[in-house]
């Protein structure tokens, strides 16, 4: 039974700017390594899958960047949808193309910008999530051992072990991202993971889900696989794409399925959703400060700079992100990255697209 990795690449990264736009975002920075979140992520699956299981899911604007950041992908192996609707529709999308290869295939679903810093072990958990998806036939998802109260994650409530010798468990609830009481109670409980935003599901699982769970769906992407392989592929995809509703994979299938499982991670995971996760998460110097490029900290602590092509000089101030690239430049206070992405929303409704 062959296995197919998608990689969810079509967002935007708005907490990222201004280093992240439209035309090259988050993923295809070097925000996190020296490399782009996408081609860690694709290096990532090839321990697990051979390079022509792999397919990249994003959009047209980003195409162009798409295939020149990952040549060695089968050009066909990267889809673009006509126009994002979330989760649930790109997946589907994914999965009749994969059956339409090999209706018995396993296929896993994959963020492209997420950190995790231990590829052997990824894949041993991934295999692990193989093995569900074939015996049981369930709809399997990850979930990372908590560290603290976190309130920029979802969490997964489990229970019931499959196997004495293996972190798989049945899950009992999805939970949204909570406030804090809320995060620091799911703490205390011990039954409570990380939702990491990966999948793995025979690909007849899932799309016996969507019938179930979203019929209209279904016959949407049902009319589309009739499609594939032919002339009227694109028009077809158009005209269907624009009727479906836009509806995460979490609130469409997860959460109503009963079939659904969890394997427990253990290793060191971010997924990289706002400049104070880059912060956390790298190398600091002595006085606790995170650089990129021609930086100076003169009596300063605890900041986040990255400069491009000026020198950038701190003094006598803490805890700051300073983002500075050639047509502008970002200073907030640590703590309260998240507000960029209300800029960038701003930025599109007074129609400034050359911030975009």
């Amino acid at each position: 039974m062959s296995f197919f990795a998608v990689v969810m690449a079509g967002g935007v990264g708005k907490r990222f700017w201004p280093e992240s736009r439209r035309a090259t975002p988050k993923q295809l920075l070097p925000i996190a390594a020296e490399e782009s979140m996408l081609r860690m992520t694709i290096d990532r699956l090839k321990v697990v899958t051979e390079v022509d299981h792999i397919l990249i899911i994003s959009n047209a604007e980003q195409e162009a960047a798409i295939r020149r950041e990952i040549q060695e992908l089968p050009a066909e192996n990267i889809l673009i949808e006509p126009e994002g609707k979330n989760t649930a529709p790109a997946i589907g999308l994914a999965a009749i193309i994969i059956q339409h290869r090999d209706p018995e295939a396993v296929m896993g679903v994959f963020p492209a910008d997420h950190h995790i810093d231990d590829n052997n072990l990824f894949a041993e958990y991934i295999n692990q999530g193989i093995c569900i998806a074939k015996d049981m036939q369930g709809l399997v998802t990850f979930g990372v051992i908590p560290t603290r109260p976190a309130t920029g994650y979802g969490y997964i409530q489990y229970h019931d072990r499959t196997n004495p010798e293996e972190p798989i468990y049945a899950v009992k609830a999805f939970a949204e991202k909570p406030d804090y009481e809320t995060a620091q109670l799911f703490l205390r409980s011990g039954d409570f993971l990380w939702n990491s935003g990966m999948f793995v599901w025979q690909v007849s699982s899932i799309l016996k889900s969507f019938q179930e769970f979203l019929p209209e769906i279904w016959d949407s992407l049902d009319n589309i696989k009739g499609a594939i392989g032919k002339p009227i592929w694109d028009s077809v995809l158009t005209v269907e794409w624009a009727t479906l509703r836009s509806i995460s994979i979490d609130y469409g299938v997860m959460e109503k399925a009963k079939n659904v499982y969890v394997v427990m991670v253990d290793y060191a995971w971010n997924d990289v959703g706002s400049w104070d996760a880059v912060y956390e998460m790298m190398e600091k110097d002595s006085s606790q400060n995170v650089s990129r490029g021609e930086v100076i900290f003169h009596d300063a602590a605890s900041n986040l700079v990255h400069a491009h092509g000026k020198m950038v000089a701190l003094v006598g101030v803490d805890d700051l992100v300073v983002i500075e690239t050639e047509d502008a430049l970002l200073i907030i206070p640590r703590g309260e990255t998240e507000r960029v992405k209300d800029l960038v929303d701003n930025f599109e409704k007074d129609k400034k697209d050359t911030l975009l």
